[in-house]
């Protein structure tokens, strides 16, 4: 901008970029403050669904205390292992603002299969299935981590955008616009000079 002709056209162009600068930056404000209210929202239904898995980590434990003493450490180990149904989570995607973000659903049950157990117990059975059911809130937490990270991303690089035109490139804009306007008028001033010279010249005999 430093080498911009100091003329009308470019001082119009200059004022025509800056309008664009701050109607981008109101954009980019609002962005900003979208995504923030949306990453604090996450973040709180990340954290209930984290204290809910807690909550079932504990129950899932109890479970495995019940049949470690009905079986012993050594009978659990050789009982026979449990068959997710279904095998995967259901995954849906969608956006915000362009970020996208994943879903995940999911509630396994554990298919133990009694005939080939040597002491098939309802013990067993019940710390399976509360361990599988562990798997959906994880599964759910995982998808809601990656999210908010992605939120959190963009929310960074819409920062420094935002910064950079506020810090930047409307101060260097106005500068140059500045520059140009001091200049247009002290060119208005010597030629407002000249031509009262010039009739001066002209009315003397």
């Amino acid at each position: 901008m430093a080498d911009t002709a100091a003329t009308r056209s470019a001082a119009l162009a200059l004022a025509d970029e800056r309008t664009l600068m701050r109607q981008g930056h109101q954009f980019l404000d609002e962005k900003r403050m979208l995504l923030a209210a949306e990453l604090l929202r996450g973040l709180r239904a990340h954290q209930a669904q984290e204290a809910v898995l807690l909550a079932d980590v504990r129950s899932a434990a109890a479970t495995l205390r019940a049949a470690l003493q009905r079986h012993g450490l050594q009978g659990l180990q050789a009982y026979p292992a449990a068959v997710l149904e279904p095998a995967a989570p259901t995954l849906r995607r969608d956006a915000f603002l362009g970020v996208a973000r994943l879903q995940a659903a999911y509630a396994p049950r554990a298919r133990l299969d009694a005939s080939r157990a040597v002491d098939a117990s309802p013990e067993a059975q019940a710390a399976a299935n509360a361990f599988a059911a562990l798997l959906g809130p994880l599964a759910a937490l995982a998808a809601s981590a990656g999210s908010l990270l992605r939120l959190a991303a963009e929310y960074r690089r819409t920062e420094r955008r935002a910064r950079a035109l506020e810090n930047v490139l409307l101060p260097e804009v106005q500068r140059a616009l500045a520059a140009i306007d001091e200049l247009l008028e002290q060119g208005e001033q010597e030629e407002a000079v000249r031509i009262r010279q010039a009739a001066r010249r002209q009315r003397e005999p």
